[in-house]
This record gives C-alpha cells, sequence and structure tokens, in this order.
C-alpha cells in the first residue's frame, strides 16, 4: 500500500474518491445448512427468506427482552448466510446463535480469512459474491465502503483510522458496545427502517419492537454532536441540558471537515437536533450543539 495521507488529504479523499481504511475489518460469520434460512428467520429481525440470493442487507440479533446484542449485516445466499457485525462480536454472535441451534441441519463458523475495508464516494459495489474471494457492499449512508476478504491491493491509499472513524460518525453509525450496547432499544438506533421487518413471523425479541412501533416512540436517539473549540473531550462525558443529564458523548474525533471535534449520543427525546447543551468533565465545562445524522 501506498504511504499513509495527512488528515486534511485523506478526509478529501474519502469523500470524493476511494481508499483503504485502515481501521479494524468487520467480522464474518457462515451460517450453511438446508435449514440456514428458516433457522435465522426466526432468529433476526430482517425477514431473511424474502432476500435475494447475492443481496445485503441490515438487520438486529437482539434477545429476548427486544435489547441489542449486535448489529448485523446479511450476505443472503441459497443455503448459506453471510453474518457481517461489528469487530471483536464474531464469537460472540456465534455462541448467541448456537444456544438456539436444536434440531436444525445448520453449522455456524466464523470466517477466518484476513479482511479489508475500502471506503469513498467512488466505491459502487452492491449485494456480496465470494467466487474470488468475499466482497461484500455494507454502505454508509452517504459514502461506499466494501468488506474484503485477502490483503489490501498495494495501489490503493491508506487513510489514517482517525479520519475514517470522522467520517463513520458524520454518518451516524453506530458501533455496538461504544454507540449503543446491549441496554439499546432498536428504535433508538436510527436503523429500525433498514434492518426490521414488520411483516414477517415471530423473531427473537419482537415484541419489544412492535409494542414501541405501535406506541410511536422511545426516550431516546441516536444523534450527532459537535463541540465548541478544537479539544476532542473524552469519550463518555456527560451531555447536560440545563440541570439534567441528557446523554453521555461516544466516539469522540476530531472532524477535518468541520474543524471541530464531533461525537455520537443517545440523547434525551425531548432535546432535538439544533439544541444547545454543555459537556461535563472532571470540573469543566464545553459548549456542544446536537445535531441529526448524518451530521452536515
Amino acid at each position: 500500500m501506498t504511504g499513509a495521507l495527512d488528515r486534511g488529504d485523506a478526509y478529501r479523499l474519502l469523500r470524493e474518491g476511494t481508499a483503504v481504511a485502515d481501521v479494524a475489518a468487520h467480522e464474518v460469520l457462515w451460517v450453511e445448512g438446508p435449514d440456514a434460512v428458516s433457522f435465522l428467520q426466526g432468529l433476526v429481525s430482517q425477514d431473511v427468506e424474502a432476500m435475494t440470493p447475492g443481496t445485503v442487507a441490515r438487520s438486529f440479533l437482539l434477545g429476548p427482552q427486544g435489547k441489542l446484542v449486535a448489529l448485523l449485516w446479511l450476505l443472503r445466499g441459497e443455503d448459506r448466510i453471510g453474518i457481517v457485525t461489528d469487530p471483536g462480536l464474531g464469537s460472540t454472535v456465534a455462541e448467541t446463535l448456537d444456544r438456539y441451534r436444536i434440531r436444525v441441519r445448520v453449522r455456524i463458523a466464523e470466517d477466518p480469512r484476513p479482511r479489508f475495508e475500502v471506503w469513498g464516494r467512488d466505491v459502487a459495489a452492491e449485494g456480496w459474491s465470494d467466487v474470488e474471494g468475499l466482497v461484500a457492499a455494507l454502505p454508509l449512508r452517504g459514502l461506499g465502503r466494501v468488506l474484503h476478504t485477502g490483503e489490501p491491493p498495494a495501489d490503493l491509499p491508506v487513510v489514517p483510522g482517525e479520519v475514517a472513524e470522522a467520517v463513520r460518525v458524520e454518518e451516524g453509525e453506530p458501533i455496538m458496545g461504544r454507540d449503543v450496547d446491549e441496554r439499546t432499544i432498536p428504535q433508538e438506533t436510527g436503523l429500525v427502517t433498514a434492518a426490521v421487518s414488520f411483516t414477517k413471523g415471530c423473531y427473537l425479541g419482537q415484541e419489544l419492537v412492535a409494542r414501541i412501533d405501535s406506541r410511536g416512540h422511545v426516550n431516546r436517539h441516536l444523534r450527532g454532536i459537535v463541540v465548541d473549540g478544537d479539544e476532542v473531550p473524552p469519550a463518555g462525558v456527560e451531555l447536560v441540558a440545563g440541570e439534567r443529564t441528557v446523554g453521555r458523548l461516544t466516539s469522540p474525533v476530531f472532524s477535518p471537515g468541520l474543524g471541530a471535534p464531533v461525537g455520537l449520543a443517545l440523547v434525551r427525546r425531548e432535546v432535538e437536533p439544533g439544541a444547545r447543551v454543555t459537556l461535563r468533565h472532571r470540573g469543566s465545562e464545553i459548549g456542544a450543539s446536537v445535531r441529526a445524522l448524518p451530521i452536515r
């Protein structure tokens, strides 16, 4: 690979071209066998049966009470389904699925091949293929992103991880265990439209998702945070509106595009985009604004 770029050039390259993102790549599992589709149909929030082979769709894996276990992408095959999840969660997802593998003809295995991700405006792949190595489109809201197995090509530039992180935050793409966790309700993530089928049959955790959909609101929403000044605050600092804590900052990073620190937060629903909040950390206070996602 070519040498790493400076922060400003790297940011422009992601927004206007194509590059390898120097980030921990998503992990891949394979659920294989004649019962693979029906097995996952009863466990994940996406309608696996309705997917066309060769397509990719978001999904959730939920616990019995309807809270998140993992954020997923599903790669639909004939009798083979790929499950793509955040770095570090492959074993957790495999173990969770294995607990429900009773009297079904399926195998669950983690993909051991090395992986890398290509990000950028010019990344145009759709769906997935595993003919000469896995290639799977996992698009961000306004940016292409493709997961590959193998080693990155030497002719592609490399974008530093902190720049890719800034773009991820701007696009409002949460990471499990960092921006959302096992206490998070699916509707709080902003991903329900893409990840949940409300017309399929029952699946693990469906009751809470359906109840909240009929009720019409949740108490928190994933929002963007743009911090005043140029110092990046630590993750976990409180967001305060008035005298009330309304959220905590996650994934703080400096955005070369906005020229300011940005982050994500699950913010109380009464604090709407455009509102001002205060970040409190060890006796200091920093102003910030709440933004809808993606941050623009």
